[in-house]
């Protein structure tokens, strides 16, 4: 029987003065609430590895992510409902909080290494689990061909067209997603990734590794706040007063980031007056909790 959930990832519209001056409308798919843990994009990148793994009869999912990896929980949790055993690698010193007492409720069994260990999971992977034939290789994040080919669902869903999507990018994954199903409808929306990491122009290499065909879209790499997991006064701000207005969880790794991007270029009149915009809700709110100290 194939892994699959009924799930509801309604579009909203975001009201705002700011877009009425410039004449646009902005909307948001919120993909944060398919699930309240395997949410957003985590739910979607793990769709097919976990169908695949089931297939070829594999128990054991073997993933990869760091102390507050939202990756590792959705993992977790969906091992948990769907009867996996789950195994999370995570980078850095052996250290508990708030996300990895989740993932260890959810029954996953977790292994610390050092950074450079870190660099090569596949060796990783290899050392620990080479003589067990029940174990799975699960990259970090859900990055993998199957993780983008269900994001490309994420444009079946749509019930408009859109002259620009906007996703925070991590590995990538997600916008490949996005625009293999934007290039499967034929659409000429353009899309926006907004990397979160520091010097993110990598981002676009990562990308087309899982592209179908070669694509082109708008890389906005000035919105990464210092770099993964880095945060500014004026990233929780934004934050703080976007959650107060609009009552929807964001979080400062992604999808803060990213909706940033959106109000700062419509400030800059980077968009045509008329222009519809849609920002994908990537889920991923349990990473407020490692930040509780910015706000």
């Amino acid at each position: 029987m194939a892994i699959d959930l009924e799930f509801y990832s309604p579009v909203h519209q975001i009201k705002n003065k700011l877009f009425d001056e410039q004449g646009l409308t902005v909307f948001i798919k919120r993909d944060d609430l398919i699930d309240p843990i395997i949410s957003g994009n985590k739910w979607r990148k793990l769709k097919y590895p976990l169908n695949h793994a089931q297939a070829i009869n594999k128990k054991h999912l073997v993933t990869f992510g760091g102390a507050y990896s939202n990756h590792l929980l959705a993992t977790a949790s969906a091992a948990a409902k769907f009867g996996f055993k789950a195994t999370g690698i995570v980078r850095g010193e052996p250290v508990n909080n708030d996300s990895l007492f989740l993932c260890r409720l959810h029954g996953m069994n977790l292994l610390f290494t050092d950074r450079e260990s870190y660099r090569d999971k596949p060796a990783l992977f290899k050392k620990h689990f080479a003589d067990d034939p029940d174990t799975i290789f699960i990259d970090e994040g859900g990055a993998s061909p199957e993780g983008a080919k269900g994001c490309a669902e994420i444009i079946d869903e749509l019930p408009e067209t859109y002259d620009h999507i906007f996703c925070a990018c991590g590995t990538g994954t997600t916008a490949a997603g996005i625009i293999n199903g934007l290039n499967n409808h034929g659409l000429s929306t353009q899309f926006n990734a907004v990397p979160v990491l520091k010097n993110g122009g990598f981002i676009r290499d990562e990308i087309n590794k899982f592209l179908i065909h070669p694509s082109n879209f708008d890389l906005h790499t000035g919105y990464h706040f210092g770099g993964y997991g880095k945060t500014e006064k004026r990233l929780i701000e934004f934050i703080k007063q976007f959650v107060a207005q609009t009552g929807i969880l964001i979080d400062p790794v992604y999808t803060g980031k990213m909706l940033y991007a959106i109000y700062d270029l419509a400030a800059k009149a980077y968009f045509k007056p008329g222009s519809r915009i849609l920002a994908i809700h990537s889920g991923g709110i349990w990473g407020v909790l490692g930040m509780k100290d910015r706000f």
